[in-house]
């Protein structure tokens, strides 16, 4: 072999080195290209991990609310208490064909759409008398417990006007005040009762029973009166 030929020889295994040190395909490109994937799967992966995370704890806190909230299954099913917007208000002598207007029977329907409660007594006020009438405790038939009216239904409750007491005087109106559910409160304004009478003669032995559903009953703890 000549020089020339051993030169050219060298000469073209340096240059297939140098030609495989650049090609992207080589072991060591690969490695260097490793670390560059990596976070791409990371990337990758967080969102996945965030987007499920989030409504699964969304769900579990929406729950617990509805669970023990007041307005999930507490208030769901409760009867609201009725107002004078629900209520249809009249007022009845006993016996109807009675000259005086001594026993009343007062009642009240719900002429609304949805069922709601009476609570306790009516607070009575009849003609400018300085305070409410006096209820009848014992007249109370479930204590602690509403009269509950579905659309239509009545409650009642009966006054007596003059119980033979002193200080007489002319009337010629009669409110009555609902209870809220607590008892010795009072829910919203006085209510005119329509007069089944012109005038009536109130005294200081006036008497009023508890709201009841059978008018006969509430009429037995004053017509002995």
């Amino acid at each position: 072999m000549s020089w020339k030929s051993y030169v050219l020889g060298a000469a073209t295994v340096a240059a297939l080195l140098a030609t495989t040190a650049c090609e992207p395909g080589s072991i060591t490109g690969s490695d260097d290209a490793k670390p560059s994937d990596q976070p791409s799967a990371t990337n990758s992966a967080t969102p996945g991990g965030t987007a499920s995370a989030t409504p699964s704890g969304s769900s579990g806190d929406t729950g617990g609310s509805d669970g023990n909230g007041d307005g999930g299954n507490g208030d769901s099913g409760a009867v609201a208490a009725c107002t004078g917007d629900d209520l249809a208000v009249s007022a009845t002598k006993e016996p109807a064909d009675s000259k005086e207007a001594r026993h009343l029977v007062l009642t009240v329907q719900n002429a609304g759409d949805k069922t709601c409660n009476v609570y306790h007594y009516p607070y009575v006020k009849i003609g400018d008398a300085q305070g409410t009438t006096p209820v009848i405790k014992d007249s109370d038939p479930d204590p602690g417990k509403p009269v509950t009216l579905a659309p239509g239904d009545e409650a009642y409750a009966a006054l007596l006007v003059a119980g033979g007491g002193m200080d007489e005087y002319e009337a010629n109106s009669i409110t009555l005040t609902l209870h809220s559910s607590r008892l010795g409160s009072k829910a919203g304004n006085p209510i005119d009762v329509p007069m089944p009478v012109g005038t009536v003669y109130a005294d200081d032995g006036q008497l009023v029973t508890y709201w009841t559903t059978a008018s006969g009953l509430a009429l037995d703890f004053i017509t002995s009166k």
